[in-house]
């Protein structure tokens, strides 16, 4: 039998095709990524985010004073969410993540204004993540420039030029003084790694024990699905400390990314993490019928929780309706746990809005698992 036969040819790809409409998780998977990314790509990325949270200490509400605000507003990169009456009400915001930046108006600062000594007004910006406010950094400069050039008038008129301000203003950059990228970037490749690996690795645990044929002898022993599920995730924990470990170490020697605080915290939340990507692995697992689909369904998984956490584009300059799937993932609540841990030397109760999502996804993951764990047995 020699040459190129087109009949043979074709009866293949009929076979092949045949076999592929069969498989429909995979068929789904090859179409549904493709559009996932087109609607993530196209839809929720923005690079330039607009109406970042901004708590307002304003000590002097005068004319000047309240022209700056409205201008400060009116570029669109700065939405007041807090008045807030002291400095110290103001950190406390910044360093829960409320608020991307904190303006502190002085309290003479329409009379020094109006006498020309060019007051300054001190801007706090939550530098964690550099690429978030860099554009909202920019505007400042010409706020500075134009907040007043409709107010003065007569000799007043010459205190202030687009040349020459009426007014500075100071920033400064908290928890990233130089705005590192890598101070923003390390710290958040613990929870993608963590993610990948460890969705990726449970996921299989069940598929493998269906394609070698040993899911019948584990089905016959008297162990309790909860007590599967626990004993297959136990190993991967302690992989993912190791896992933690090298991240950390490299962290620290390679990138010098500063570790303010509590390294101990930071041990137990991951360990909360690890167990609810461990859950989502387990439950993958039970429904995929191959290693195949199980790494397809990773990936599915990975994806959004890669581009609408915060971890590749500033989560703040997201639409809303993406900002609602995003706090849906683990990845997410991880990422401001670490920052905040790393960066800023946040406690528990910093943490704790973060924490409790975690241990809901912890819950509704292990109970998929075992619910379709039990059906596997009927």
């Amino acid at each position: 039998m020699t040459g190129l036969s087109l009949a043979r040819t074709f009866a293949i790809f009929v076979k092949e095709f045949q076999q592929m409409m069969r498989d429909r998780l995979t068929f789904a998977m090859a179409i549904g990524v493709p559009v996932l990314q087109l609607v993530l790509f196209g839809y929720a990325i923005n690079t330039d985010p607009k109406g970042l949270p901004t708590a307002m200490v304003a000590h002097d509400s005068g004319p000047f004073a309240r022209s700056f605000m409205a201008a400060l507003q009116n570029t669109g990169y700065f939405r007041v969410t807090h008045i807030s009456a002291s400095e110290a009400e103001a950190e406390s915001l910044i360093e829960a993540g409320r608020v991307q930046f904190v303006v502190a108006i002085p309290p003479d600062f329409s009379q020094r204004v109006v006498r020309g000594e060019q007051p300054a007004l001190l801007v706090a910006v939550d530098a964690t993540d550099p690429a978030a406010a860099s554009n909202a950094i920019a505007a400042l400069g010409e706020v500075s420039r134009t907040a007043l050039l409709h107010d003065l008038h007569g000799p007043l008129a010459s205190l202030q030029t687009r040349d020459r301000a009426a007014f500075d203003i100071r920033i400064h950059r908290r928890y990233n003084p130089e705005g590192l990228s890598r101070y923003n970037i390390v710290p958040g490749l613990i929870g993608t790694i963590l993610t990948m690996t460890m969705v990726m690795l449970t996921g299989l645990a069940m598929t493998r024990e269906r394609e070698r044929g040993t899911m019948e002898n584990l089905l016959a022993t008297p162990v309790r699905p909860l007590e599967v599920m626990l004993g297959k995730i136990a190993p991967y924990v302690v992989i993912g400390y190791v896992q933690l470990a090298v991240i950390l170490g490299a962290a620290w020697l390679l990138f010098e990314v500063p570790m303010v605080g509590s390294v101990g915290l930071l041990l137990i939340l991951i360990g909360v993490f690890v167990i609810a990507n461990l859950g989502v692995g387990f439950a993958f697992s039970t429904v995929a019928k191959n290693q195949l689909q199980a790494m397809q369904m990773t990936f599915f998984f990975f994806l959004p929780s890669i581009l609408l956490s915060g971890f590749m584009f500033p989560f703040r300059g997201m639409p809303t309706w993406a900002q609602w799937l995003g706090e849906l993932l683990p990845l997410t609540h991880f990422l401001r746990i670490v920052r905040g841990i790393l960066l800023k030397g946040n406690g528990l109760l910093q943490v704790l809005p973060e924490l409790w999502p975690l241990l809901a996804f912890v819950l509704v993951a292990g109970a998929i698992a075992l619910l379709r764990y039990r059906q596997t047995i009927d």
